[in-house]
């Protein structure tokens, strides 16, 4: 039987040398709860019921720590990428002909409002992929977006590949995106490694998706807060600070 809801793919491989800890990074804690765990609330709140996590480093750890949690698991090994990763997912979603939600396991400040709103979005532009984005004051480091006249994403450019212009571009990818589910699959299949970092990008199937002719749509969120992902134990504290007060001030 094909499926034409929603299903979402939680990166959930990476090891994140950063944290100083043999943990996997998405099962350090926030507030109580592992930064996996807030991501996947996020996402049951939208309604979403088939999730696949994609673990990597520490795979059984992950595995055995969300084993109630109702999800399907997909092994990436070695780990070659963002799109490698989602490309993992492909066999279990080969019949599926709705929308897929890809966004990463360390990100617990995301709210299921902002996930709505972007798959609204979607929607509405008719688009074959959208990505979320945000505005930061200093967004050194991030993948910049670069939009055309009408708003639609041209092409997202990696600060370190970025001219002096593209780097005053103050919009960001969040590296959360709704995709078509067949055509991310087919533009995955187009995808190449020919990187220095020999590695596979799933920002590259935006380009892919424009030059078939496809529209890419993105939202920007209101609190670019929701889009920080945790790479080291400062972010940590700092995400852990932000839930606190959302949970006071709830």
């Amino acid at each position: 039987m094909q499926s034409t809801g929603l299903a979402a793919v939680v990166l959930a491989a990476g090891m994140g040398k950063r944290m100083q800890s043999d943990l996997p990074k998405v099962l350090h804690r926030a507030h109580g709860r592992t930064l996996v765990e807030w991501v996947l609330d996020a996402v049951r709140d939208v309604g979403i019921e088939r999730i696949i996590v994609v673990v990597g480093h520490e795979a059984d750890r992950v595995r055995a720590e969300l084993a109630a949690a109702g999800v399907e698991f997909v092994l990436q090994e070695p780990q070659l990428g963002t799109g490698h990763a989602v490309q993992q997912a492909a066999p279990l979603l080969a019949r599926h002909q709705g929308d897929v939600v890809v966004l990463c396991g360390d990100t617990p400040l995301l709210r299921s409002e902002t996930l709505q709103a972007l798959h609204r979005v979607h929607v509405e532009t008719g688009a074959a992929a959208t990505v979320l984005t945000a505005e930061f004051t200093d967004p050194t480091g991030y993948g910049r977006v670069l939009r055309a006249a009408d708003g639609s994403v041209l092409r997202i450019v990696e600060h370190r590949d970025a001219s002096e212009s593209e780097r005053r571009v103050r919009e960001i990818n969040s590296g959360l995106y709704v995709f078509s589910g067949p055509l991310l699959f087919e533009a995955l299949g187009k995808v190449r490694a020919d990187n220095a970092q020999g590695e596979y990008y799933l920002t590259d199937t935006l380009e892919i998706l424009r030059r078939a002719g496809r529209r890419v749509s993105a939202y920007r969120c209101a609190d670019p807060r929701e889009v920080l992902g945790v790479n080291d134990p400062e972010q940590l504290r700092e995400v852990e600070e932000f839930l606190e007060q959302r949970i006071r001030s709830a």
